[in-house]
């Protein structure tokens, strides 16, 4: 658990949830895709956040990389950094869940310990969310490989890149595992969507020329 440094502070309490969901017509959750380098699962998410998005639903995504140019800047790739990373991010996703916005987050995230904080977070705060494994084999991955990053690894040229020279641990009870050799890109982000309908997330609550 992170060291709490912060002293004098006092929570300030705001609008309830429920009133904030019920009056945006809005419900929110995380959707967190974990998986190796060229997986698959920032296409999905991708591809997920604009159907919500167009579909009338508040969505928006955080990307690995992305993240790294603003709130994570300052961190590297330890396995210390990378906790810390996730856990920010875990943070981030917990403020937009309470918000009523469905964040749909993609990152690596190769630690389960990391990745049940952010689990634990959601649930202690009575918020959704849902893993989602993006179980494509690392020999698929590195024949994509997008970035070129599996070469560099095996030259030796970046250390500590998970799947090759750092550790990959799999979810072991992820609500969702989806194999992209197998499932397509919009078959994957159909499951998804249905799994948040069922939940009742990630469904628009007015029509087309006005609220319900």
């Amino acid at each position: 658990m992170t060291e709490h440094k912060s002293t004098n502070i006092t929570w300030h309490e705001g609008i309830d949830r429920a009133e904030r969901y019920q009056s945006l017509h809005a419900t929110g959750a995380t959707i967190w895709f974990t998986g190796l380098s060229g997986s698959g699962k920032s296409t999905i998410a991708s591809a997920l956040e604009s159907e919500l998005v167009r579909g009338g639903v508040f969505a928006y995504r955080l990307d690995g990389d992305n993240i790294r140019y603003g709130l994570s800047k300052n961190l590297g790739f330890s396995k210390e950094d990378r906790t810390e990373n996730i856990r920010r991010i875990g943070e981030v996703c917990r403020l937009f869940s309470d918000a009523g916005v469905i964040a749909v987050a993609s990152f690596i995230s190769p630690y389960k310990e990391d990745r049940d904080a952010v689990r634990a977070l959601h649930k202690e705060l009575g918020l959704q969310f849902f893993e989602v494994f993006v179980d494509t084999p690392v020999e698929e991955c590195e024949k994509r490989d997008p970035k070129g990053l599996y070469a560099k690894a095996r030259a030796g040229e970046i250390q500590g890149f998970t799947g090759i020279n750092a550790p990959y641990e799999a979810p072991e009870n992820a609500e969702m595992v989806i194999d992209t050799t197998k499932v397509s890109v919009q078959e994957a982000v159909t499951r998804c969507r249905a799994m948040l309908e069922s939940s009742g997330s990630g469904r628009p609550r007015w029509g087309r020329r006005g609220y319900d």
